[in-house]
């Protein structure tokens, strides 16, 4: 399945939250993370998630597509996180 996930995270713990993403998916936009991830490894990361969130201070939402992609994705302006080579 593929997801989206966005998050709005108190900046005390903000550092972990993105380490966690950045494990599973692909850091897209500041605090916008994408990408493929099966049933199982989704259900890891909103486990390691929610030991490090507050509830009451934090938000984490996550779109899921079963059946496909997004009908499509414009950017405009400057591209983040595009995966950069170092040779």
């Amino acid at each position: 399945m593929r997801v989206i996930l966005v998050y709005d995270i108190n900046v005390k713990r903000v550092q972990k939250v993105l380490k966690i993403c950045r494990k599973y998916l692909t850091w897209v936009q500041n605090s916008v993370f994408e990408g493929e991830i099966s049933p199982g490894k989704l259900e890891r990361l909103k486990r390691e998630l929610e030991l490090v969130i507050e509830p009451e201070e934090d938000s984490v939402i996550i779109y899921v597509f079963k059946t496909g992609w997004y009908t499509s994705r414009e950017v405009l302006g400057m591209e983040k996180g595009k995966e950069e080579f170092i040779v």
